[in-house]
C-alpha cells in the first residue's frame, strides 16, 4: 500500500501519487499515459499531471490497482 510520506516528490499536487515502492515496470504510463511519466535520473514513475476528465480518473484508478507492488496511492 501507497505511503503518502514516502511519495516522490516530483508527484504534482492532487490525490493520485507514486511512492518510493515503484519498481519502473511502465504499468502506470501504459495505463494513464496522460497522467503519469518516467523519472529518466530516478528510474520510477510519477504523477506528472492529476486526472482533469473521467476517463483520466478511471484510468489512474486501473492503474493504481494493478501496480504490482501498490506503489500508486489515492489521497482524495
Amino acid at each position: 500500500m501507497a505511503e503518502l510520506e514516502n511519495k516522490y516528490p516530483e508527484n504534482v499536487p492532487g490525490k493520485f501519487y507514486v511512492d518510493d515502492q515503484c519498481i519502473d515496470c511502465d504499468l502506470c504510463r501504459e495505463t494513464a499515459p496522460a497522467n503519469f511519466t518516467r523519472s529518466e535520473d530516478g528510474g520510477y514513475s510519477y504523477v506528472y499531471k492529476q486526472p482533469g476528465t473521467p476517463e483520466e480518473e478511471a484510468q489512474c484508478r486501473e492503474a493504481m490497482e494493478g501496480c504490482p507492488v501498490e506503489a500508486i496511492g489515492d489521497n482524495g
